[in-house]
């Protein structure tokens, strides 16, 4: 009811929109550090945001199944990405369904928070908590681990190399 079926851009007046809106205008991929509505002038730089789901599912938790038929949807939008491309996936479910799009097998790019992956050549994805309401206040994301995945992803474009992490590849 909120986000992209509300407004057609995910995350807008949703609680998880608060710091992903505010990290993307820090990191320079968004023009304002905030997005409540189609018409509030944000304009995304550098930046595409899309779901593994297109529709809203039960308690906001997608069914493999819906991943599963959503999945062909998500692979055209990383086909027409600019080489090169990262991509942050905003968790686990996230992650997974950029590597099934990719046909990638999941076990050879296991999820972790900051952790950077190449599944394609020119394909760049670095992994992050999702910026949840559950997430944020149980401290399981920090707002500078947040930053933290963010800055790695800036450095990957702004360098055309992958970036430096704690993390190596899967």
């Amino acid at each position: 009811m909120h986000g992209a079926n509300a407004s057609g851009r995910p995350f807008t007046g949703d609680f998880a929109g608060i710091l992903l809106y505010q990290t993307l205008f820090e990191f320079g991929f968004g023009s304002r550090p905030e997005s409540v509505s189609l018409d509030d002038g944000l304009q995304l730089q550098d930046c595409r945001i899309t779901n593994a789901v297109k529709c809203l599912p039960p308690q906001n938790k997608p069914q493999l199944e819906e991943i599963r038929n959503c999945n062909r949807y998500l692979r055209a939008e990383l086909d027409d990405l600019p080489d090169p491309a990262v991509i942050v996936a905003l968790g686990k479910i996230a992650h997974d369904a950029v590597l099934r799009a990719m046909g990638r097998r999941l076990s050879a790019f296991p999820f972790g928070h900051a952790q950077v992956h190449t599944p394609a050549p020119n394909r760049l994805m670095i992994d992050s908590y999702h910026c949840s309401r559950y997430n944020t206040q149980t401290r399981r994301l920090t707002a500078a681990m947040f930053g933290n995945v963010f800055r790695l992803a800036r450095e990957a474009l702004d360098t055309g190399k992958p970036p430096v992490s704690s993390r190596g590849d899967g």
